[in-house]
């Protein structure tokens, strides 16, 4: 099986076998709902509970219902959520219908005026439109090969396949820091599968190729390991071009890999299933109460040495309370996300033939969203640092300034009235 969404994690199973059953998994949204874009999460409650019950037409159906909820700022959100939801319900065509839109939308919000920057920068994030990560871009290509692979238009799905390679390139090229998100191994690896489908040898070795080298690269932060599929993938693939040298290099690296030859079995058929497990996480928020001022500073350091609060939560309330005495320490929101843990850690894959025994496996993990979404974040906590310190800096000196000219009005008075 293999995984691929932007649930908590996706997983995969290869070989002659068919799923057991549809598992559980949610959408890019939930990442950012509860917070980052301003929307209810009751719809999402009411689709995680129609997929619970394995009912995913009742879950778009609650999707297309939301769609104004969304409003004209999180068009690229509502598009990718809705082409998820009718992607499980079955409805491929539809799905790449609102997935292409979602694609159009990613384009249109990249050339997007800088004027709206700058207000964001000067107000809040909320007036920008919901533009989403570099992974979600990526995974809004992988449904839609996905799709295409569903309605046997192996070709469609092919174009996607470049699609994927194209933005990753370009992703690698421009993100120069090595631990952040520039490469998806899960992608690559559907793309190999896909170029594999087509008799793509050549392609489908490269794709495979990549795929390895990111799960070796990014296994730590992405937490997926190599998944031995993979392995075995290679050892074909190179077998079959008559790579000795390559072949000879896997073999040895991967000495307890089985895999079965094509030249051996050329009439082989693979069918891959992929499970979606667990939920996206949820997005909350950390409240840091910082010094504007160096008064306000000896407030504080004073309030964290003599008072003694025995918690975080105790110091912070004690900083509030000194923040409304003096003015000088004001508050800062700052995102984080709360991982949401699934109990299905894999699938049981099941082949039952007309002839003979029934085979089983068990599929592996390719794909942890929980993890991009972290990464994702964690690479843009500077920048949304930096604008909520600017914000809080303006609003600090617009009271300060407010408050002076209040002083100011009120000492000529006084002296008007002596007078």
């Amino acid at each position: 099986m293999k995984p691929h969404v932007p649930s908590t994690t996706a997983s995969l199973a290869g070989g002659r076998f068919v799923s057991s059953g549809r598992r559980f998994f949610l959408l890019w949204g939930l990442i950012w709902t509860l917070s980052g874009c301003g929307l209810s999460a009751n719809h999402y409650l009411l689709i995680e509970q129609s997929l619970s019950v394995n009912d995913p037409r009742r879950a778009d159906a609650v999707m297309a219902q939301a769609e104004s909820d969304y409003g004209p700022r999180n068009r690229l959100l509502y598009n990718m959520d809705r082409g998820m939801t009718l992607h499980l319900a079955g409805n491929y065509a539809e799905s790449n219908r609102l997935l292409e839109l979602a694609a159009q939308e990613v384009e249109r919000l990249y050339t997007r005026s800088l004027r709206v920057e700058t207000a964001a920068f000067l107000t809040n994030d909320m007036v920008l439109p919901y533009e989403g990560d570099p992974y979600e871009h990526v995974m809004i290509h992988v449904v839609k090969a996905l799709n295409y692979a569903a309605m046997g238009e192996l070709m469609e799905a092919l174009v996607e396949a470049r699609q994927i390679d194209h933005r990753l390139n370009v992703l690698s090229d421009k993100v120069a820091d090595k631990n952040a998100y520039r490469e998806d191994a899960c992608a690559r690896y559907l793309t190999g599968l896909l170029y594999e489908a087509a008799g793509d040898l050549n392609d489908a070795f490269i794709a495979y190729r990549k795929a390895l080298e990111i799960y070796e690269a990014n296994g730590g932060w992405a937490r997926t390991p190599v998944p031995p599929m993979l392995r075995a993938d290679l050892l074909r693939v190179t077998d079959a071009l008559h790579l000795t040298a390559e072949f000879e290099e896997y073999r040895r690296r991967f000495p307890e890999t089985r895999w079965v030859s094509r030249n051996d079995q050329p009439d082989l058929a693979q069918v891959v299933v992929i499970g979606y497990n667990g939920r996206a996480p949820r997005r909350d928020e950390t409240f840091l109460d910082l010094p504007i001022s160096l008064s306000a500073l000896q407030l504080v350091l004073l309030n964290r040495g003599v008072l003694h609060a025995s918690n975080r939560h105790e110091r912070r309330v004690a900083d509030s309370v000194l923040y409304g005495l003096n003015g000088r320490v004001v508050r800062v929101a700052l995102p984080h996300l709360v991982p949401q843990k699934t109990s299905v850690q894999y699938e049981d894959v099941t082949l039952v033939p007309r002839e003979g025994p029934p085979v089983s496996a068990q599929s592996q993990l390719v794909y942890d969203g929980t993890a991009l979404a972290e990464q994702a974040l964690s690479s843009r906590m500077p920048g949304i640092t930096t604008k909520a310190l600017a914000r809080a800096a303006m609003k600090f000196a617009a009271a300060e300034a407010a408050t002076r000219g209040s002083q100011h009005a009120v000492s000529r008075m006084m002296r008007r009235g002596s007078g």
